[in-house]
C-alpha cells in the first residue's frame, strides 16, 4: 500500500482556483469579489430598496409642494350665494308655477348672545374637540371615506371649520374640486381667525329646517323665542337637527321621533362626557316638544304638502342633499297634473269637508283625509291631497306612517298565494273559488301563534269562497290564508309590490293579514299601481326635471321590473273588481269606469281606507282621526253624523267623484286580465249593481245583522226564501266542518272593520249567492247545505255588543 500524502514541502493544490489566481495561492484581501447571482422570478419585478426609498421621498416632496402651493394659491373667497340663499321654484307638469318655497329666514347674532350650553350642545353633536383640534382632521376624513366605501353609511369627516367654509364660502355640491378648496380654505381660515369667530359663523349659517338659517331663526321657528332664552334641552334639540333637519323634525315627521330622540340623547350624553353637564343635570332634562310649523303664506292649501313631499323625495333618493336643496335656485318641474290636483281637492271638499260641523259634532274636529293618485304605466304621481290646509294642518296625511292600513292589505295575501302556488292546510290550491271556513273567532291552524280573529259584526259565514270573502272582507278567511301562504312569503310579496320594508309594525305574523302595518297612503298607492299594471312595478316619482341655470340634475333610474307574475296580479284584480261590483266598494260604481278596489277600516275606526284603480289610474283615499291639539290618533265613531266610518263610505265616494272627473275626457276601458287556472270558474255573486240611496233595499239582498244606531228594514220575500231554503242543510254542514276542523275560541282581533256605508246603511255582511255543497271537514272549512242562496250564520253576540 503506497502513502498518498504529499511529500513534505509541497503546497496543496486548490481543486477550484479563481481565474487568474495561481493554484495553491491563498485568497487575500485583493482577491476579486464573487459575482452576484442574477435576479430571477418575482425578484425581477420587485423594486430595490434604494428605488423604493427614492419614490417615497419624491412623493413626500410632491405632496409637501402641493400643500404649499395650494395654501398660497387658494384665497378665502367672499360669501357665496348660500349666505343669501334663493328660493326654489316648483312647477306643475304643464310648466305653470305650483309654488315657491319662500324667502330665506336668517338673522345673524353674535356668539355672546348664544347661551354657553347651547354652544356646547352644538359642539357635542358636531365636533367635540373643536377648540383643541386643527382646522382639518385628515384621519377623520379618511375614516369617513372608508366607512362610506364599506357600506357603513355616508359619514362626514369634516370639522366645524370645514362645515362653515362649505356653508359660507363655497357650496353643497359633492365634487372633488369643492372638497380640495374646502381643505385649503379651512387651513387658512384656522390660521387667520379665532375659534370663536368660526363657531359664530357656523351657528349663523347652518340650516336647521323649517326654512330657518342660523340658530336665531331656528329658535324662533321651533320654540317661538330668541336664542338667548333657549334652555339646554332646547339647544340640544336644535343641535340634533343639524344632522338631518327635516328627518328629525318630530312635528312634521312623527315617524322619525325615535331616531330624533336617540340623537338628542347622544348630544346630551356627549355633553356629560365632556363635563359640560353633570350627571344630575342630565337626569333632570326632559325632551322639549317643539312648536307647530308656521308655514309661509305662499304654501297655503295643498301647495305646502306637495312641496314638502317633493323635497322629501329629492333628499331620500339622494338626488340632492338637504343643504344643497336649501341653497335654492333650482327650477323643479313636477309630475303633478294641475287639473287632476284640483279635481282631487274638490272631491274631498264636496264629499267630506263640506259636511263637517265641529260645533254640532265635536268629533268632526278629529277628521283628516289623505289621498294620492298615480299613473300606473309611468309611476308618475299626478295628484296628492295632504290635508285641509298646510298652514293649518301641517302633517301630510298622504305620506304619514302612523295609521293601520286595515283590510286594504288583504289583496296582497291572495296575490302572494297565487305567486307562490300556495295551498290550503288540506292541500287544495288557493284560487278565487277555494272554500274557506269563515266562522267568527275561528282558531287559525298551522301556526304556533294562538290567533282567533273576529269578523266584523261578529258574523259567522261558514264555508265561503275566497271571492265572496274578499267582497265581504271576512277576517277569519284571510288570517288563515296568510298562514297557508306563509307570513314571510306574504311580506316579501308586499315589499315587491312597493311597501317599504321599514314600514312601522310590518311584522310577519298572522295578524298582518288584517292590515296591522302602518304604511302611508303614498306607499299603498304604489303597491296597488303594481297590481294595476299586471304585476309590473314602476317606482313612483314626483319629478320630471330639475335644473339650475344651464345645469340639469340627473334623476334616479326607474326601470320597471316584474314584481309578481301577471297571473298573480290579474287574478287579484279580478277579485277586486268583484268588491266594487258586488261587495263593500259599490259606491265606486258612480265613477262610471270599470274599477277594482278594496275597503278597509282600522282599529277602533281610527282610519278608513279605499284603495282602487281603473286600468289607467290608481288612487288611494284614507280618512283618519287625530286630535288637533295633542296629535294623538282618535276614533271616528259618530263623525259626520255616522255611527261608524268605513272605507266603503266617504273614502269610496271621494274616489268615485275624483276618478269620474279625472277621466272624463277618456272612454271607459275594460281590464285585460290573464287569470290563474280555475279562477274564471268562480260563480258570480249576486249583489246591487249601483250605489244605494239611504234606506233603499235591493231585491234579493238581505240586510246585514242588526247593529245599534243603524237603520234596518224588513227582509224581502226572495231573501227570506233563500234563508229558508238553506237553514237546515247549511247549518248542519257548517257544524260538521267546525267539529272536524277544530273550532277553537280565541282573543279578539286587532279590531279592523271593513264595510260599506251607502247613505247611512252598512251593507257589509250581505249575502252574495255562493252555491252550497255537501258537508265536509278540514281545517279550512267545508261546504254545507243544498239551497241556492247563501247567507252568514247567526251572530254569536247580541246586537248591543257589536260596537266597542
Amino acid at each position: 500500500m503506497s502513502d498518498q500524502s504529499p511529500p513534505p514541502g509541497w503546497t496543496p493544490r486548490d481543486p477550484v482556483a479563481p481565474a487568474g489566481q495561481p493554484a495553491g495561492q491563498p485568497a487575500g484581501p485583493h482577491t476579486a469579489p464573487k459575482p452576484k447571482r442574477p435576479r430571477t422570478g418575482w425578484r425581477r419585478l420587485a423594486p430595490t430598496w434604494r428605488l423604493a426609498l427614492g419614490c417615497v421621498l419624491l412623493l413626500a416632496l410632491l405632496l409637501f409642494g402641493t400643500l404649499i402651493a395650494g395654501y398660497l394659491l387658494v384665497d378665502i373667497p367672499p360669501a357665496n350665494a348660500a349666505a343669501t340663499a334663493q328660493s326654489n321654484v316648483y312647477l306643475y307638469s304643464d310648466g305653470s308655477q305650483l309654488a315657491r318655497d319662500g324667502e330665506v329666514n336668517r338673522v345673524n347674532v353674535p356668539l355672546s348672545q348664544i347661551p354657553r350650553t347651547v354652544q356646547e350642545a352644538v359642539l357635542a353633536a358636531e365636533d367635540r374637540d373643536f377648540y383643541s383640534e386643527r382646522a382639518v382632521d385628515p384621519k377623520a376624513m379618511v375614516r369617513a371615506a372608508w366607512n362610506t366605501l364599506t357600506g357603513k353609511g355616508k359619514q362626514s369627516g369634516s370639522t366645524i371649520t370645514q362645515q362653515y367654509v362649505k356653508n359660507y364660502y363655497l357650496g353643497q355640491e359633492q365634487t372633488i374640486k369643492r372638497k380640495v378648496k374646502e381643505f385649503f380654505i379651512a387651513i387658512k381660515l384656522g390660521r387667520e381667525k379665532s375659534k370663536d369667530y368660526i363657531l359664530e359663523g357656523y351657528l349663523n349659517t347652518s340650516y336647521f329646517g323649517r326654512n330657518a338659517y342660523g340658530i336665531q331663526a331656528a329658535a324662533q321657528a321651533y320654540y317661538g323665542k330668541d336664542v338667548g332664552r333657549l334652555t339646554t334641552a332646547e339647544g340640544a334639540y336644535l343641535a340634533t337637527l343639524l344632522n338631518s333637519p327635516s328627518t328629525f323634525d318630530v312635528v312634521t315627521h312623527p315617524r322619525s321621533r325615535d331616531r330624533a330622540l336617540a340623537r338628542w340623547n347622544y348630544v346630551l350624553d356627549g355633553m356629560v362626557k365632556k363635563k359640560w353637564l353633570t350627571e344630575t343635570e342630565r337626569a333632570a332634562i326632559r325632551f322639549p316638544e317643539p312648536g307647530k310649523v308656521r308655514a309661509a303664506s305662499g304654501l297655503s292649501g295643498q301647495r305646502g304638502y306637495l312641496v314638502e313631499a317633493i323635497k322629501d323625495y329629492i333628499t331620500e333618493h339622494e338626488i340632492l342633499d338637504e343643504n344643497t336643496l336649501a341653497e335654492g335656485g333650482y327650477r323643479i318641474t313636477t309630475t303633478i297634473d294641475r287639473r287632476r290636483q284640483t279635481d282631487l281637492a274638490d272631491a274631498v271638499d264636496d264629499q267630506m269637508v263640506s259636511k263637517l260641523d265641529p260645533e254640532q259634532r265635536p268629533v268632526d274636529r278629529f277628521v283628516r283625509a289623505g289621498g294620492t293618485s298615480i299613473d300606473p304605466a309611468t309611476g308618475k304621481v299626478v295628484a296628492m291631497y295632504g290635508g285641509i290646509d298646510y298652514t293649518k294642518q301641517y302633517v301630510n296625511n298622504a305620506t304619514r306612517h302612523d295609521y293601520q292600513v286595515a283590510s286594504t292589505f288583504k289583496p296582497f295575501v291572495f296575490a302572494s298565494a297565487v305567486q307562490n302556488d300556495s295551498r290550503t292546510q288540506d292541500g287544495r290550491p288557493i284560487t278565487p273559488a277555494t272554500l274557506y271556513n269563515g266562522d267568527n273567532r275561528r282558531r287559525v291552524v298551522g301556526t304556533r301563534i294562538p290567533y282567533a280573529p273576529e269578523n266584523e259584526g261578529q258574523i259567522s259565514y261558514g264555508p265561503i269562497p275566497v271571492t265572496t270573502a274578499t267582497d265581504l272582507s271576512v277576517n277569519t278567511v284571510f288570517a288563515q290564508m296568510v298562514v297557508d301562504v306563509g307570513t314571510a312569503k306574504t311580506k316579501r310579496t308586499a315589499i315587491a309590490l312597493g311597501i317599504p320594508e321599514s314600514t312601522p309594525n310590518f311584522t310577519a305574523t298572522p295578524a298582518m293579514a288584517l292590515g296591522t302595518m302602518q304604511a302611508s297612503v303614498l306607499d299603498m298607492t304604489q303597491a296597488y299601481a303594481t297590481l294595476a299594471d299586471h304585476g309590473r312595478r314602476t317606482p313612483y316619482t314626483f319629478l320630471e326635471k330639475i335644473t339650475k341655470g344651464d345645469t340639469t340634475v340627473p334623476l334616479p333610474d326607474r326601470t320597471p321590473r316584474q314584481a309578481v307574475s301577471r297571473e298573480a296580479a290579474d287574478t287579484t284584480t279580478s277579485m277586486l273588481i268583484s268588491v266594487v261590483d258586488n261587495g263593500t266598494g259599490t259606491a265606486a260604481l258612480a265613477a262610471g269606469h270599470p274599477a277594482a278596489g278594496k275597503t278597509g277600516t282600522a282599529e277602533l275606526d281610527r282610519a278608513a281606507w279605499f284603495a282602487a284603480y281603473t286600468p289607467n289610474l290608481v288612487t288611494v283615499v284614507a280618512m283618519m282621526g287625530q286630535d288637533p291639539d295633542t296629535g294623538t290618533p282618535e276614533s271616528l265613531y259618530g263623525a259626520l253624523g255616522q255611527a261608524r266610518i268605513g272605507g266603503g263610505g266617504y273614502p269610496a265616494r271621494i274616489w268615485a267623484q275624483y276618478t269620474k272627473t279625472a277621466l272624463e275626457a277618456t272612454d271607459p276601458v275594460d281590464f285585460d286580465l290573464e287569470l290563474q287556472p280555475g279562477a274564471a270558474a268562480t260563480p258570480p255573486p249576486f249583489a246591487p249593481q249601483t250605489p244605494q240611496e239611504p234606506g233603499q233595499a235591493t231585491p234579493g239582498t238581505p240586510f246585514p245583522p242588526e247593529r245599534p244606531n243603524r237603520p234596518t228594514g224588513p227582509r224581502d220575500e226572495q231573501s227570506q226564501g233563500q234563508d229558508e231554503g238553506q237553514d237546515q242543510g247549511q247549518d248542519q254542514g257548517q257544524d260538521q266542518g267546525q267539529d272536524q276542523g277544530g273550532q277553537d275560541q280565541g282573543g279578539r282581533t286587532e279590531g279592523q272593520q271593513d264595510r260599506q256605508e251607502t247613505g247611512g246603511r252598512t251593507t257589509e255582511g250581505q249575502t252574495t249567492g255562493s252555491t252550497g255543497g255537501t258537508g265536509g271537514g278540514g281545517t279550512t272549512g267545508a261546504p254545507g247545505g243544498t239551497g241556492e242562496g247563501w247567507r252568514p250564520r247567526t251572530r254569536t253576540r247580541p246586537p248591543s255588543e257589536y260596537l266597542e
